[in-house]
Order: C-alpha cells, then structure tokens, then sequence
C-alpha cells in the first residue's frame, strides 16, 4: 500500500525528469549555427532548473520556477519552422521540382555529381524527362555504413530501355554540419527528397564511404507502381512550398517510404519497431514474398550485395546495368 501511495510521485517525477532533459536536448541540438551559442543557452537553463529545485523556498515555488522556464523552452521549440532557405552542402543545395504533362515527366534538379572522393566532386545538377507509360520495375536499396538494426534506405524505378532514377529521402545538412542521431529526434535537420543518377547516389556510397550496399528487386503491380512513383513527386513538390524537419522516428529514410508506400493504398507494410530497424526489412520483405525467394534467406542477401559491381562500374554510362548483373529477380506479382 505504501508502494501504491508513492507511486504517482515516483511517475510524476519521472516525467518532469524527462521533460526537462528532452528541454535541455531541444536547446543543445537547435537549429543554431553558431555551437558556443547552444552551449550557453543550454547550461543557462541547467543552472536555472538547479538553482530553482535546490536553492529556492519554498519547494513550491522553486518548482513552478523551473516549470516555467521548461515552458518557455517548449514554447520556444513549438514555434521553430523549417526552410528552404539555409547554406545548404553542395549535395543537398537544390530543391527538386518535377512538372507533369500528361504521361510525360520532367524532375528539375536531378543529382548527377561526378566523384573523385566523398568530399572531391564536379557538381551536376540535370533536368530530365520520364515517360510515365514505361516505368517498368522498383528496386529497395539498403545501404549500411555502420549498425545493423539500421541502415540508409532508398528506392529506385526503373524505366523501360534500362533507364533508372533513384530517390533518396536524406536529411538536409547545412554547411559545417555532420549528422547525429541524437540531434535527428530534434528540429535540427531539414528533410530533402533527392532524385539522382544511381551513379551519383548508390556510387558514392559504395566507392567512396565504404558503405555496403544490398539491392533487392521487388513485387510490384503496375498500377501500385505507378501510384507511388506519382506520390514521391508530389511528396517533393509538397516539400519545395512547404518544407519539413527530418525526424529519427517519425519523418526518416524508412518511414517517408512507408508513407509512400501507404499513399498507393497498400496499407501498413512495417509497423512499430520492424517500421524503425529498417535495417531487416529484407528478411521481413522476404518472409512475404515480396524478393525473390528461390535461395535461401542468407544467401539471397549476398547475392544482392553490389559494392563490388559498383566499384567494377565505377563511373561507367552503363553503371545501372553493370550492377545488376546476376542479381536475383524480382518475383512475378499477381491478382492474388
């Protein structure tokens, strides 16, 4: 019964702890340039949140003090807007658009840098047109530079004739800016759809930042396939008027694929934790069939492993078909 009694105290300040401590990360992760300015601002509000729970009297009033400030913190971080207008890093510094004319599609602002190294490359930025009545084919690429449980997901169609145009939702760093997890659960990054050459987007990563890279060809009916491709340009001109924060859990990679995906009407594909740990997609797109799977689960996964291709193609004008050369097919789909 005592245990009972002081319950509601112990969860009331478990609370307070983590909304405190979730006030102190929106202050140490802001959307700041300047580091030393985050820095003071986030050990001013420590100092404040100290010196109100242990130096003021009554409790009460020292308590209401450092709710206060908490809420001005929050206040402060609900009024935060993101832009498209900050010094961006060359790889993310255009907002892609794409105009519709009937069948035929035109993406201005499509990546097509060429790389000497990760930080050595001529920029490119291209207007390309596609026809809408030959998209054709839909490949999940997984690309892991470090943890399994996740990984830097994104997609690519395919175009009759083998031509092929990835989109990869990546976080929009401005200059002098690296990535952290951590700061991804804040306001800190903007969120950007890039369109790009698989020269570009799947080449850098493999032979350039020593990422591995898997390419799974997937089940896809014509008309879902369609629908998603038309959801992604729409998603990307949404984001060129009204732009969004990149969020770990709820605005990723992974997740604005899933949106996509839903967009088509095929439902909740992951939800939950299999939704986050993006990095077993395959095995659960596997166990429903939706790769091929003719080999067992092991041994489909290496061979859709395509760094070596990728380095081999280098920077090829064939590099989308050098890398799929012996790759596992995309199963059949069908009215069932």
């Amino acid at each position: 019964m005592r245990f009972l009694r002081v319950l509601p105290w112990l969860l009331g300040g478990l609370a307070l702890f983590l909304w405190f401590l979730w006030s102190a990360g929106t202050l140490w992760f802001a959307n700041l340039s300047s580091a030393p300015l985050r820095g003071a601002l986030t050990g001013g509000y420590g100092l404040v949140l100290v010196g109100a729970l242990l130096l003021v009297r009554p409790r009460k009033r020292g308590l209401a003090l450092a709710l206060g400030a908490s809420a001005v913190v929050t206040l402060a971080y609900a009024l935060v807007r993101p832009s498209n207008e900050r010094d961006w890093i060359a790889d993310v510094a255009v907002t892609p658009t794409i105009a519709r004319d009937g069948e035929r599609i035109t993406v201005h602002g499509v990546r097509a840098f060429h790389y000497r190294s990760e930080t050595d490359f001529d920029v490119h930025w291209d207007d390309r047109s596609y026809d809408l009545a030959r998209l054709r084919t839909l490949d999940l690429l997984m690309s892991y530079w470090g943890p399994v449980d996740y990984c830097h997901t994104f997609v690519s169609f395919g175009f009759e004739g083998g031509e092929q145009l990835a989109v990869s939702v990546e976080t929009r760093k401005e200059v002098g800016e690296g990535f952290s997890t951590l700061a991804g659960l804040f306001k800190r990054f903007e969120l950007v759809y890039v369109f790009a050459d698989e020269r570009d987007v799947i080449g850098v990563r493999t032979n350039f930042r020593g990422e591995n890279v898997y390419l799974y060809r997937l089940r896809a009916r014509p008309e879902r396939l369609r629908e998603l491709f038309l959801s992604y340009v729409e998603h990307a001109n949404r984001l060129a008027e009204e732009p969004e924060f990149y969020g770990v859990l709820a605005n990723s990679c992974g997740v604005n694929i899933l949106h996509r995906v839903a967009e088509t009407g095929a439902g909740s594909v992951f939800v939950g934790r299999d939704a986050l740990l993006n990095g077993f997609w395959d095995r659960h797109l596997y166990e429903r069939g939706a790769i091929d799977t003719h080999l067992p689960f092991a041994e489909l996964r290496e061979a859709s492993r395509i760094d070596a291709r990728a380095q081999a193609a280098g920077d090829s004008p064939d590099f989308s078909r050098a890398i799929r050369v012996g790759l596992p097919p995309a199963p059949p789909w069908s009215d069932g």
